[in-house]
């Protein structure tokens, strides 16, 4: 079912879909405790990152893409936010350090996957469904006119 994941991604939506609905609350719940804070030079610079406005509450991200085109992600939201720092755990996790091709290759219907429709209100799932689009433009935007691997290492057409 999610093997047009990346390989961190099916393994977590593997992981929620394992558990009850409310002990997938809890798995959100760890994740958001678990996810990094923002680099010296984010947080000196809150200008370079994007606000997700879809997101109930305030979330800022930031995506970067390295000279071997692996994405590295950045957010920030409060603690007081445990949902949609959650959701951004997954995505963190879920797609942090992969390559670009990887990482526009991931399905927009890949927030459904984790079975949280079930725990969260379709409010917050468009917070998510909104990250991921945003992570997504950020890649095609740093790479756009460069070739880029897919997953197999293979350089495809310039996206």
């Amino acid at each position: 079912m999610n093997e047009d994941l990346p390989a961190p991604m099916a393994e977590l939506a593997d992981d929620f879909n394992a558990l009850e609905p409310k002990d997938r609350l809890q798995l959100l719940l760890e994740l958001s405790d678990e996810l990094p804070p923002l680099p010296q030079r984010y947080a000196d610079e809150p200008g370079k990152l994007e606000q997700v406005h879809e997101c109930q509450s305030p979330l800022f991200l930031a995506v970067e893409v390295d000279d071997q085109e692996r994405v590295r992600l950045f957010f920030q939201a409060p603690p007081e936010a445990p949902t949609t720092r959650g959701f951004a755990g997954i995505l963190h996790a879920g797609l942090d350090g992969q390559p670009a091709r990887a990482v526009l290759d991931v399905p927009d219907d890949a927030a459904w996957r984790f079975g949280l429709a079930e725990a969260v209100s379709p409010l917050r799932m468009r917070g998510m469904l909104a990250m991921l689009s945003r992570i997504k433009r950020q890649v095609r935007e740093r790479t756009s006119g460069m070739p880029v691997p897919d997953h197999t290492g293979e350089v495809r057409e310039h996206l």
